[in-house]
């Protein structure tokens, strides 16, 4: 069976990088995009990423542009806006697309394991993806949810791995 530590990511340099440098960690996966009015969600992200990185939490951003164009067309443009604005520190990957025949296989696994509210499609930006400590994806979460709330889900895990 494949877990997400399977695949491998392009980073906002063009190399590739294995997911499995974060095996034993657990993971919240977003699409996300700098000009959405969702973007707002940078700041919790960073919150939960600085409040339990040290205990092996890792949030992994994936910057898309197929939801009305709300993203910058240059990563640099990109990871410079959530650093300046939002103080974003987490790792940030390419820009991807995450629906369609071109979706990212990460992000095609990802909705193949946890479908949405409407189906496995994407409909927006800053879906979040939960993944435990094993590389399993075991909670979907929907774009309007606010990272604070998927705070105690992330405890549950991070308590979870402390115990095994």
């Amino acid at each position: 069976m494949k877990t997400v530590y399977d695949f491998q990511v392009k980073k906002t340099d063009g190399s590739m990088q294995p997911l499995d440098l974060y095996a034993g960690k657990p993971l919240l996966i977003v699409n996300t995009a700098s000009k959405c009015g969702l973007a707002p969600q940078f700041k919790g992200l960073q919150e939960l990423y600085e409040k339990y990185h040290e205990d092996g939490f890792e949030v992994l951003g994936f910057p898309c542009d197929q939801f009305n164009n709300q993203e910058y067309d240059n990563i640099e443009e990109t990871t410079q806006f959530c650093q300046l604005n939002y103080g974003v520190s987490f790792p940030m990957f390419a820009k991807i697309k995450v629906n369609g025949d071109e979706a990212d296989p990460l992000f095609r696994y990802l909705t193949q394991q946890q479908k949405g509210l409407l189906g496995k499609q994407i409909k927006w930006n800053f879906t979040k993806f939960l993944i435990n400590e094993k590389g399993e994806v075991i909670e979907r979460y929907a774009p309007t949810t606010e990272p604070q709330k998927i705070e105690e889900d992330i405890r549950s895990i991070l308590e979870k791995t402390k115990t095994r």
